[in-house]
């Protein structure tokens, strides 16, 4: 038998500092639950850095700790780096303990965002024998509200907004029992202690408040009524999805024309009602960032014909939040649930705002007395390609990083462009995406994105050294960041940004070949880029190959009206002018424009493109929002089945497109839907036959056009039918929404080739 001494010299002590998004997943009490089984001595808790443990054992079972620590870690919990160290033995015999947090390391945990309801919460949420019965804020460390209620590092109820709610006896007792599911939870609530629910009307008056208030809400959207409803990053727009007059007037009251409405659905048997649902369509819809999907369509009666006019998709998810669970399954049915804002601007995030802003929208307001610290509107997502693609990155996904190739030894902020604004923060070997934010048009979205800046600099304690931005020197964003950052500002070309998102969100270093179609983006010669084919290298990029330039009569007003730019591609063909909604003096004047040059500036951009063939197709002929006529093209180029091409040219870098429109306009006058066919058709053979003859055979497909499924899906085919290997987005939008990504990956591959990585 050894001796008292002999024992304390088989012990060994460890600290171990774990990184990644290990705080508000139950991680500590993981550890704690797994140590006092192990029989160690010892200690966790949460640090700046992460969690630190220090744990005194055997060795070899210490060992046999730190891989269950591994293997067997909270489902939300991602573990970058354990780094273990020995240290002095104890001794103590003090058993092991959760301490309070050190909140003065160098800041490098991540944060997690909110996660949905989980099963186990929904249980007992509809168990009438539990403390929480019908409680719309139940919680548990597996689920509920974390980034959009953080004021600080690290993760602990006082740094956040529940730190104003004092647990009640039972929850105390809960949190600080290591058997329950709540163990260290940090949002942890009850009907007796937690948030409480209120239902207003447009004045701000009370009309009901607790259980009162999901009766009446329910009430009033069967009976028609709109329904503004704060959520966990913000507020939603409800209104009973089968009731077209509601729907009608939703979109009236929010000078919303044509754009779809997403849905929220009770279960995912209703979704599939309606919907076609594939096993990856399944896994966003019940995951725990509970995106909006976008779902081909099969009962469309069941739903008000505004809901998303002549859209064969529907935008669909699943209640994520206890109280969305309560009120769709006291309802019963599908709602819209929309964002709560007016057009352009933020969604918004407390009580006051919603009273101002949305008052002349909403007939009620369903609110509550948690503050939203962080916003975060809902995130939409599509399988496309076989791969689900994040086409707006907010809540559920961000800010959780990226892992970059390499370390930034600096930090850099990326500010993104003005639409579908979004910014970004390198720290380490972290590429922390923040949440969607929207269009820079007015003060309130201008705000929201600088806050969006502070928020990680308030988190990470650190001011950037270097700011990237678009290169454009008229955006918003560009020039917020040039009066306040002044020589850190880095410009990066807004192609080149593109390419280089998806580069990292494929994890691949160079060099690619990138196809890169959008709308449009300022070019280094000072035109207008959109439809561009780049070689990307070690230095930066090569314009390898454009689309022939095409003048765009009134500028940005033809961005809203694509009769303009249709008009301007028959004048280029030599074709008929006569164009629907076109007067003849309105023809001649914008004939006169274009051929002295007054306001009609040249575009590469492939985007411009798909809007004149959408209304040479006699598809679409406006813009009411962003990317309408090419998604009318889509819709209607899906109703032919054909792999038919038109010509086109190439030569010198430069692919021609009249001979193109000069054979759609024929097969248009045949048939429309074929017409559209195969223009996308034509586009996929546009992309091989550049990419053919290129060096690389890696091919990048990004921008704004390849949210386009079809598109994108027979170039797939296409590219590796010529035995090319094609790369797209997933974690990162190819639309603007991911412009912040690339200017940071661009910003620290100026720096390297200078010899000196930020």
């Amino acid at each position: 038998m050894n001796s008292p001494l002999e024992a304390k010299e088989l012990k060994e002590r460890r600290r171990l500092t774990i990184r990644g998004a290990v705080q508000g997943v139950g991680f500590r009490p993981f550890i704690f639950r797994t140590a006092r089984d192990c029989g160690f001595e010892g200690w966790v808790r949460n640090s700046s850095s992460g969690v630190v443990v220090e744990v005194e054992g055997c060795a070899d079972s210490l060992d046999s700790f730190e891989e269950r620590l591994k293997a067997g870690a909270p489902r939300h919990a991602v573990i970058e780096t354990i780094v273990s160290e020995i240290i002095s033995v104890s001794g103590e015999g003090r058993g092991f303990s959760i301490l309070e947090s050190d909140a003065r390391d160098d800041v490098s945990s991540l944060i997690l965002p909110d996660l949905a309801v989980c099963a186990d919460c929904l249980r007992e949420m509809n168990d009438p024998s539990d403390r929480r019965y019908r409680y719309p804020f139940i919680n548990c460390t597996q689920c509920g509200p974390r980034f959009t209620i953080m004021a600080a590092m690290p993760y602990d109820r006082a740094q956040t907004s529940m730190g104003a709610f004092e647990s009640c006896a039972a929850c105390v007792g809960e949190y600080d029992d290591p058997l329950d599911r709540r163990f260290h939870a940090q949002p942890i609530a009850c009907p007796e202690c937690g948030p409480q629910l209120e239902l207003w009307d447009r004045d701000g008056s009370v009309l009901a408040g607790r259980d009162d208030v999901l009766k009446q809400t329910v009430e009033a959207l069967r009976a028609g009524r709109i329904v503004a409803l704060k959520g966990l990053g913000g507020f939603h727009l409800l209104v009973d999805a089968g009731n077209e007059q509601a729907a009608q007037s939703l979109r009236e009251r929010k000078n919303r024309k044509t754009k779809p409405f997403a849905l929220m659905y009770p279960s995912l048997e209703d979704v599939r009602g309606d919907c076609h649902v594939s096993e990856a369509e399944e896994g966003l819809l019940i995951s725990a960032a509970a995106p909006i999907v976008l779902l081909a369509h099969k009962n469309p009666q069941r739903l008000a014909p505004s809901v998303a006019p002549d859209n064969p998709y529907l935008g669909v998810m699943l209640p994520h939040t206890p109280l969305h669970a309560l009120i769709m399954q006291d309802l019963q049915r599908p709602v819209i649930a929309t964002s709560g804002n007016r057009v352009s601007e933020p969604v918004c995030l407390d009580e006051s705002a919603a009273l101002k802003r949305l008052s002349g929208i909403s007939d009620l307001f369903l609110v509550h007395n948690r503050p939203i610290v962080n916003r975060a509107d809902d995130s939409i997502a599509r399988v496309m390609g076989g791969q689900a693609v994040i086409l707006r990155r907010a809540r559920g996904y961000a800010p959780l990083p990226l892992r970059m190739g390499s370390r930034a030894e600096k930090t850099v902020l990326a500010v993104g462009g003005h639409l579908k604004s979004s910014v970004t923060y390198a720290k380490g070997q972290n590429l922390i995406l923040g949440p969607h934010i929207g269009d820079l048009d007015n003060p309130e979205a201008c705000a929201a994105h600088e806050g969006g800046a502070d928020l990680f600099i308030r988190f990470y304690k650190g001011v950037p050294e270097r700011v990237a931005h678009d290169a454009h020197p008229d955006y918003r964003s560009t020039r917020l960041v040039q009066a306040r950052y002044g020589e850190k500002c880095f410009p990066v070309q807004h192609h080149y940004a593109h390419a280089l998102s998806c580069m990292v969100d494929n994890g691949l270093e160079g060099p690619c070949f990138a196809v890169v179609w959008d709308g449009s983006g300022y070019g280094a010669d000072g035109t207008i880029w959109g439809g561009e084919f780049l070689t990307i290298v070690e230095d930066g990029y090569e314009r390898t190959s454009h689309f022939l330039p095409l003048k765009l009569p009134g500028g940005e007003a033809a961005i809203r009206d694509p009769r303009r730019t249709a008009l301007s591609v028959l004048r280029e063909i030599g074709g008929d002018f006569a164009l629907s909604g076109l007067s003849e003096e309105e023809v001649r004047i914008l004939g006169l424009a274009l051929d002295k040059g007054i306001n009609a500036p040249a575009t590469s951009s492939a985007g411009r493109l798909f809007d004149a063939a959408a209304v040479l197709c006699g598809v679409c002929l406006e813009n009411s929002f962003e990317g309408e006529a090419a998604m009318a093209l889509e819709f209607s180029a899906m109703k032919a089945d054909c792999d038919e091409v038109f010509e086109f040219d190439f030569c010198d870098g430069i692919v021609d497109w009249r001979p193109l429109f000069k054979a759609l306009i024929r097969e248009a006058k045949q048939n429309p839907n074929r017409a559209a066919r195969m223009f996308h058709n034509t586009m996929a053979d546009v992309i091989v036959s550049v990419a053919r003859g290129q060096d690389c055979r890696r091919v990048l497909l990004t921008g704004g056009c390849f949210q386009n499924k079809l598109l994108l899906e027979i170039t797939l085919e296409r590219l590796r039918e010529a035995g090319l290997e094609a790369y797209w987005h997933r974690s990162i939008p190819p639309n603007d929404g991911g412009l912040a990504a690339g200017q940071v990956i661009a910003a620290l591959r100026a720096q390297k080739d200078k010899g000196t990585q930020i």
